[in-house]
């Protein structure tokens, strides 16, 4: 039987989604972007996947992250990505920004790791190749080579926006000093950085790197806003079986010390209080920085997907509300 040609929702973009801009460009990015780390890699039901995606572009979601590794197995996120492309959201490209990332470990041998210029070139080409595309919208630094030149590196990203394989790029998880360089270099070149994308939640804090990169007019994009599922709610009555933690998938049962668990708990309630659940405070938190230019979250099903849409609704924070997080944190 063949499946019904997807069409998006007329109102997609009056959905309730917000538009932030990127640093001091003119890009807007959706608040929240769709994140392929994980639940879109070979292992993952190709039905699911098209219904996430569906899911998130009509609701708004722009803005696609992925990288070469993501999977599991490698590359597939990028393969799966490119189906999608084929299947139904090819006619829509141009209201997509997609973005992928090289930097972490990718295949054997001395070219398939860090941030050579042979490197990154290179798997941006296979990256292409994945997802059926002729160009990305942002290509990513993944991370920060110790052993590489930064020219080099920051040199490939300026060509490979000359050669047109990339409209912008970005970094991520760059230590401040060498961010600061990244941040010069490539502004003098006229490709200046549009984004640097981080780690930042209530229990893991980038202050630092938000305020560096809008001093020097980049946007910043937050990973891992629910602290790979600590703030998600799922953990306030101990390890569930079928959680990541049980399963041992890069989080692992000595992260939930009391005294972390008693930081959730009263979370969880000033969550209560402002009558939403954990991760939909968690992730309002992050989206109540005006620095912040978009925040990743990371799906397993649609139903996840439209319970964290639903921060679009939620209420600003208060004074008091804010000081009480803080203590909580301290």
């Amino acid at each position: 039987m063949t499946e019904p040609i997807y069409s998006p929702a007329p109102d997609r973009y009056e959905s309730g989604m917000t538009y932030r801009r990127s640093g001091r460009s003119g890009l807007l990015m959706s608040a929240l972007s769709l994140g392929f780390w994980h639940n879109f890699g070979s292992i993952s039901d190709f039905q699911n996947c098209k219904a996430m995606m569906h899911c998130a572009f009509d609701n708004g979601i722009t803005c696609f992250d992925l990288a070469n590794n993501y999977g599991p197995l490698y590359g597939t996120a990028e393969e799966t990505f490119g189906r999608l492309m084929d299947v139904s959201m090819r006619p829509y490209r141009d209201e997509m920004f997609i973005t992928t990332k090289a930097g972490y470990d990718m295949w054997p041998g001395p070219y398939g790791n860090w941030g050579s210029r042979k490197y990154l070139i290179s798997s941006l080409d296979q990256s292409l190749r994945r997802m059926h595309l002729d160009y990305v919208d942002l290509f990513y630094s993944h991370r920060y080579d110790p052993e590489t030149p930064l020219e080099e590196t920051l040199q490939a990203l300026v060509d490979i926006v000359r050669r047109g394989k990339a409209l912008y790029v970005g970094i991520s998880r760059w230590p401040m000093e060498a961010a600061s360089f990244a941040y010069r270099y490539l502004r003098e070149r006229d490709v200046p950085c549009l984004c640097y994308q981080g780690k930042h939640n209530l229990l893991v804090r980038d202050d630092d790197d938000i305020n560096l990169a809008a001093d020097n007019g980049a946007g910043y994009v937050g990973f891992s806003p629910l602290e790979q599922g600590l703030l998600s709610g799922r953990y306030l009555n101990g390890i569930p079986t079928d959680s990541r933690m049980a399963r041992r998938e890069h989080l692992t049962s000595d992260r939930l010390t009391p005294e972390l668990l008693d930081k959730i708990r009263s979370l969880n309630e000033v969550a209560s209080q402002r009558g939403e659940s954990l991760a939909r405070m968690s992730l309002a938190w992050v989206l109540a920085n005006p620095k912040v230019s978009s925040v990743i979250i990371g799906t397993s099903s649609v139903e996840q997907m439209k319970d964290n849409l639903q921060v679009l609704k939620s209420a600003p924070f208060s004074t008091e509300e804010l000081q009480r997080i803080e203590s909580i944190l301290k």
